[in-house]
């Protein structure tokens, strides 16, 4: 059980697009606005592990065109969301948005995210910790999963605010945008190279 729990750890503070948007929430929006988008974050996190664990994910993607589709989508999300941090100018933008993402954003965001299929898929696939019965193992699963998932996703919140507030130089911020917009490119490039 402490590998799965060191495995939960590692993939969920690792960055992918979740944790990056609900740092681009904050840092564009504040706390209030993010609560709503970090609800649908954690809502559609849970429906895809609950997709996964019932063997509808296996089903989906043994369709080709389903599997090519939510990959184009990921991809050109994530490909977009890495341009606006490049080109965001001086402020510390993750997200460039009118308003802010709200729940049913999060629950999308999550629903077409590879990075959440595959992190699912590993946690409920392997790790075997109660042999004897797999309702048991997949329920102590699933609360050490959100037990974890959902301080990691409020730090994340907090950096992003914490770099909102901050009144850094005109370089210093070009340079973040520049990291985390290459960041953003690295997810979107193992996700399609995965998927090949």
């Amino acid at each position: 059980m402490l590998t799965f729990i060191a495995a939960v750890f590692f993939l969920f503070i690792t960055p992918g697009p979740g944790v990056m948007s609900i740092a681009g929430v904050g840092a564009g929006f504040g706390y209030r606005p993010a609560v709503r988008y970090f609800f649908g974050l954690l809502v559609g996190s849970n429906a895809v592990g609950f997709v996964v664990i019932t063997g509808l994910a296996a089903l989906l993607f043994s369709v080709p065109h389903v599997r090519t589709i939510l990959l184009f989508l990921s991809a050109a999300y994530l490909f977009y969301l890495a341009t606006r941090i490049a080109f965001a100018g001086t402020k510390i933008a993750f997200i460039e948005a009118k308003s802010a993402p709200g729940f049913w954003n999060g629950v999308m965001l999550q629903a077409i995210n590879p990075k959440a299929y595959a992190v699912n898929t590993t946690f409920f696939s392997g790790f075997s910790f109660l042999p004897e019965s797999l309702l048991a193992e997949t329920l102590i699963k699933l609360l050490i999963i959100n037990v974890i998932w959902v301080p990691i996703h409020i730090l994340w919140l907090a950096g992003g605010v914490t770099l909102r507030r901050l009144e850094l130089p005109g370089r210093a911020h070009f340079a973040i945008n520049i990291a985390m917009a290459l960041s953003m490119l690295a997810v979107v490039v193992l996700a399609v190279f995965a998927q090949v």
